[in-house]
């Protein structure tokens, strides 16, 4: 895999203030939603996150697993339960699998609601922060809940930049927070899996070596969905970047001289992997990265 993915970094100062802000609001939450990618489980978890809430029950919700490998999204869920964690997959925009949450919350605060009752606070609200890193699903998750679309959804990170309060019907209110990125991705495969979900801008990294550097990850594992979207054969240990060439000129992008237009065909390439198109992939498998956050 190339060393560019150690280029990407960006942390933003509105982030940091996010930081802050979460820390500050933890004391008015019972227990903290973490929602992921389900394609990167770990890459898409902010580390800084995990020492922040620590003290705070906490739920992962494995978001887009319409777009990820069911059987790693499976294991994943085991993964995390080994930690005792519950993983619920989810796709907030179909709205698939979000019914189990209530359910799902009101287990984990089971302790939480018991004690209420004996306080005399039945039926109290139970108050939950949602967070995650930029454009993993924030919005549509708040949206599908409370079926009031007010959450701003847009298909870009750093949408959402102040925390936000919002009512569920069945006894949960939730507190929307910006998305909050991390300020070094030791990792190089972490930063390149944030690029090319879209967790971070395109503008941090040459869309080419992006493109590259992704056929590089799925080409073994994922190789046929390749085959499939772009109608050609893949021959064993073939270069990524002639690939990337050779689904250019498939999809029609010859320039002068029968050059490939590799840019443009990099574009679109990220764009429809982003779009769940190219086949259900997950780039963080379970044995690779197991025992790294989960």
């Amino acid at each position: 895999m190339c060393n560019e993915a150690n280029v990407i970094q960006w942390f933003p100062g509105h982030m940091a203030k996010t930081r802050r802000k979460i820390t500050e609001s933890l004391s008015l939450v019972d227990a903290v939603v973490e929602i992921t990618d389900a394609r990167i489980p770990v890459s898409s978890r902010n580390p800084e996150l995990a020492g922040i809430v620590v003290n705070k029950p906490l739920i992962v919700l494995l978001n887009k697993c319409d777009m990820a490998d069911p059987n790693e999204t499976q294991k994943w869920v085991k993964k995390f339960a080994e930690q005792g964690i519950t993983a619920l997959p989810m796709d907030c925009r179909s709205g698939k699998g979000v019914n189990a949450f209530p359910a799902a919350v009101k287990q984990l605060l089971k302790d939480k609601i018991e004690h209420n009752k004996a306080k005399g606070m039945v039926g109290k609200s139970l108050r939950l922060m949602v967070v995650g890193i930029p454009n993993v699903g924030k919005s549509s998750f708040i949206n599908r809940l409370t079926k009031s679309g007010k959450a701003k959804v847009e298909d870009r990170p750093g949408v959402t930049r102040s925390n936000q309060w919002f009512k569920v019907d069945n006894g949960l209110e939730l507190l929307d927070t910006p998305g909050v990125l991390w300020p070094k991705f030791d990792d190089p495969r972490v930063g390149l899996r944030l690029a090319c979900t879209g967790a971070v801008k395109d503008t941090v990294m040459d869309i080419e070596t992006l493109a590259v550097n992704f056929i590089s990850e799925i080409k073994n594992r994922y190789g046929h969905l390749l085959e499939q979207r772009y109608k050609f054969t893949l021959e064993k240990d073939a270069d990524s970047y002639d690939i990337l060439c050779e689904i250019g000129r498939k999809r029609g992008m010859v320039i002068r001289g029968g050059e490939i237009d590799t840019e443009r065909a990099a574009v679109m390439l990220m764009d429809e992997y982003r779009a769940g198109t190219i086949g259900k992939t997950t780039l963080d498998t379970a044995n690779e990265m197991g025992e790294q956050n989960a």
